[in-house]
């Protein structure tokens, strides 16, 4: 009945939008419509994304050709940082470390997390759950506001004296503290971004927790939501409880690095041979703690998002139920659960002891099992099924064995014994970046071709969608599956010139140095990487173009699915439905037998009742 309630007033607020116009400012800028707030966040998630993946272009020059200016952009390096940062135009050592750094930060917060988590579940969650807006809509509106001013102040970094941030993106004390020596550093303005990054999606948490919970309309029932709605759900919950820690720890980094505490700094420092000029009695090893404890949450909130789009799309694009639809919700509460007690096994190297690091062992191969049921109940929704070969349905297929790869090589990562050699070398870079790269960023392509034509009215071009689609999924296997070899070989992460320093070339006497081979793959990796870059630019241009002279959708619903967010306008007025909404049926209702079309919409009522 509230629900009903909400619904009702949602339509009266719709009607009341006509009798004014909105300003372009209230309309775009400072919107409370959870739809307007969903693009914002996609389009400013994008643009990092971007802008990560130019960090990492370059990156992947200096270690290809060290001390070599970047094409193109050297001398705008040179002429924006300056000759200390990029002489010449090439990258120095701690521009790298600064490019790494930012790269990492950037993807990861400001590109992954607000795409995945923000972007489609501030647009599609309200209207998967029958909701006409968020619980809280101004709340939502402030969640992105800190979101984009974190962004700003991230981005702001690489020009201040010193330039950004360069102690890793898990800035590890005590050199997060000892690396900065100016006053006001790029250190500083990380940890200012952090937090209000952080502050960004505790609001957004709050907000989907309680619109989940509370604005579902009536008969969604909670077996009823679509798996997308739960991935969500767990999602914010992770957001919630992982990230105040880090927010805390952000806050006495800070305090350490401004104003001469010792939260992270043990007694006793002593740097480049002269005793460190701080109070001590702190403890880095803290800072890994807090740091860790959300970082892992972290990798579900990157994941879980991206498994709900691929079970929607898997649902549409086979025309039959999911398999195990309980047992994907259970698996997906089990992660979530499983998920903070996990956190240590990135911290083996520390010298923990025999009895800590067997029960981290046991946990972490403990929640693989609810992940290969997940992944396993999407395997089986393949068989049988009529699948359509569309473009999200393609990215959604190499999802499938590229997240596949990126969590069995997680495995030895798992285990001390392994971790203890394969610590911070490419081999982690590459089980990561599996993960995330053709994983979760796959899946956020396939939800974009998905829920463009219910956003803008139109459909992207299928042909260039394929395009992207097999270009990406070639480039990205050969940027990432060499570094398997190498990090097995030994190559650490985070050295400028690609570990040329530990080449066996340069140490012709060292047996165990890097191979010449091994070496070699760095050019290799940096022309894959570059051309991946390149194979984006059809999905940007067919993004763009799309909305002014692509297809037109020929009805609201042009997929044929059955859930909610397909029975309202094209594209969705504010208050979203044009009718009460009521909930009969559960969401993946697809070739039922006897029914008059091969999807059964959760409001369609069943046959012979009085609605």
């Amino acid at each position: 009945m509230e629900a009903t309630t909400h619904v009702q007033h949602g339509h009266a607020a719709h009607a009341d939008t006509h009798h004014h116009e909105q300003s372009f400012w209230s309309k775009y800028i400072f919107s409370t419509d959870h739809k307007v707030i969903g693009i914002q966040y996609g389009i400013s998630g994008m643009l990092f994304l971007l802008f990560g993946y130019g960090l990492m272009a370059m990156m992947r020059w200096s270690m290809a050709n060290p001390g070599v200016p970047v094409p193109l952009v050297g001398p705008l390096l040179l002429s924006i940082l300056g000759p200390d940062a990029a002489p010449g135009g090439a990258i120095s050592a701690d521009l790298y470390n600064a490019f790494g750094a930012m790269h990492g930060t950037i993807m990861v917060f400001l590109g992954i997390v607000p795409l995945a988590f923000a972007a489609f579940g501030n647009y599609v969650v309200p209207l998967q759950i029958g909701a006409v807006d968020m619980a809280f809509p101004r709340v939502n509106m402030a969640s992105f506001h800190c979101f984009f001013l974190g962004g700003v102040v991230m981005f702001a970094s690489f020009f201040i004296p010193g330039g950004a941030a360069r102690s890793g993106w898990t800035s590890y004390s005590p050199l997060a503290t000892l690396a900065h020596p100016e006053t006001v550093n790029g250190q500083t303005f990380w940890l200012i971004g952090m937090i209000l990054l952080i502050t960004s999606s505790l609001l957004g948490a709050v907000n989907f927790i309680a619109t989940i919970i509370q604005l579902r309309a009536p008969g969604m029932t909670w077996m009823r939501l679509p798996f997308f709605v739960w991935a969500q759900f767990v999602t914010a919950f992770l957001l919630l409880l992982a990230f105040p820690p880090l927010e805390a720890a952000g806050v006495m980094q800070l305090m350490d690095n401004l104003f001469g505490t010792s939260f992270f700094l043990p007694s006793g420092l002593v740097v480049a041979g002269t005793p460190a000029n701080v109070s001590g009695g702190g403890s880095p090893l803290l800072w890994q703690h807090l740091f860790w404890f959300l970082g892992h949450p972290e990798v579900y909130v990157l994941i879980l998002p991206a498994m709900g789009i691929v079970a929607e799309i898997i649902a549409n694009n086979t025309r039959k139920p999911l398999y195990g639809y309980k047992s994907l919700v259970y698996s997906v509460l089990a992660i979530g659960f499983l998920s903070f007690i996990v956190w240590a096994h990135h911290m083996y190297v520390t010298g923990m002891g025999q009895k800590i690091s067997t029960f981290f062992q046991t946990t972490t191969m403990i929640i693989s099992i609810p992940s290969v049921i997940i992944l396993t109940c999407f395997f089986i929704s393949l068989w049988g099924g009529s699948i359509r070969f569309n473009t999200p349905m393609l990215f959604v297929l190499a999802f499938l064995p590229m997240f596949g790869i990126g969590g069995l090589t997680g495995l030895p990562l798992g285990f001390n014994f392994a971790d203890l050699h394969l610590h911070d070398t490419y081999y982690v870079i590459a089980h990561f970046h599996y993960v995330v790269a053709p994983g979760t960023i796959f899946a956020l392509f396939a939800g974009i071709y998905y829920w463009y034509p219910k956003i803008t009215g139109r459909h992207m071009n299928e042909f260039w969608g394929k395009v992207h689609f097999w270009l990406s999924l070639l480039f990205m296997n050969m940027v990432f599956q060499p570094m398997f070899k190498q990090g097995m070989e030994g190559m650490i992460r985070r050295m400028y010139d690609g570990g040329a320093g530990y080449s066996l070339a340069k140490n012709p006497e060292i047996s165990t140095a890097i191979s010449d081979a091994s070496m070699h793959w760095n050019k290799g990796i940096m022309h894959a990487a570059w051309a991946l870059g390149i194979a984006q630019i059809p999905f940007i241009i067919n993004f763009f173009v799309s909305m002014r002279k692509g297809k037109k959708v020929e009805n609201d619903n042009p997929w044929g699915s059955s859930t909610l967010e397909w029975q309202t306008p094209t594209p969705p007025p504010h208050g979203n439905f044009n009718k009460p909404i009521e909930v009969f049926g559960m969401p993946y209702a697809y070739s039922v037998p006897g029914a008059s079309a091969d999807f059964t919409p959760q409001n369609q009522s069943p046959a012979g009742s009085k609605h």
